[in-house]
């Protein structure tokens, strides 16, 4: 997979919510290679303060060479860039790391909690465009309230896929986790889960994945300062004993790949 350098023009700016924010930008090389899952290491500021690029989950593609980033706005680097405009180029490399693998014939079931949810909706494109007969195919988002989901439901509910929708303080959908939704549900039993959302909210869906003996593959958010392998400084341990580094390795993993707390 090629990664490309491009100067990319902020062509869309979304104030979702009072942290949550949508940037589109122009940056057709990489809107052109990319996979669900992957990600893009962008420089949020105009010189070397911050000197590090910040990594952000591809959000969605499209074919007139755009890419989207979903974020929320809690540290120096995502200020910075909460304070951008339409018209100002920011410098983004990618895509980055190990996307998703999805399988034509099998169900596909789509767990996104919290920024989590960012990929899931380049995702539900890809799996919403398959040639599927079983109409099993299932998303579930959750959020701690109402302004981390509803700004971004209609944008799943395009794809026609089974939506449902969960938050911490019952402001929107059930009131609970994604992991009592996906628990409720009666998924076929080769149905393969797909999530990005907190540790916890993953090792669950490992718990529960391995009890139902089915595939489960997640992507793991991480600290990242090259976003190429060289720093060592995403490092997690491995279910072999040894370690995967989450910029190159993954972000995305098989759930059986890694070592769990529990």
């Amino acid at each position: 997979m090629s990664q490309h350098q491009e100067k990319a023009r902020i062509i869309r700016f979304e104030q979702l919510s009072e942290f949550n924010i949508r940037i589109t930008l122009e940056a057709p090389l990489i809107a052109g290679s990319a996979e669900a899952g992957q990600f893009v290491m962008i420089r949020t500021g105009p010189g070397q303060d911050p000197l590090l690029r910040r990594p952000f989950s591809l959000h969605q593609t499209s074919s007139s060479g755009q890419i989207q980033i979903f974020f929320k706005n809690v540290g120096r680097g995502t200020n910075i860039l909460a304070h951008t405009k339409v018209g100002e180029i920011l410098d983004v490399f990618g895509p980055l790391g190990r996307g998703f693998s999805v399988a034509d014939d099998r169900p596909a079931c789509l767990i996104g909690g919290g920024l989590g949810i960012a990929p899931m909706l380049f995702l539900a494109k890809i799996v919403s465009s398959l040639s599927r007969e079983h109409g099993q195919d299932l998303i579930i988002l959750g959020g701690r309230t109402r302004e981390d989901v509803e700004p971004l439901v209609e944008d799943f509910r395009q794809f026609g896929l089974a939506l449902h929708c969960a938050t911490d303080d019952g402001s929107y959908g059930i009131k609970g986790f994604v992991t009592d939704i996906l628990r409720s549900e009666q998924l076929a039993a080769n149905t393969r889960i797909y999530g990005c959302g907190p540790d916890n909210m993953l090792e669950v869906l490992h718990r529960f994945s391995t009890e139902r003996k089915l595939d489960c593959q997640v992507s793991v958010e991480s600290v990242m300062a090259c976003g190429m392998g060289a720093c060592l400084g995403c490092n997690l341990d491995a279910s072999n004993g040894s370690y995967v580094h989450v910029c190159i390795d993954g972000p995305v993993f098989d759930t059986r790949e890694l070592a769990w707390k529990s």
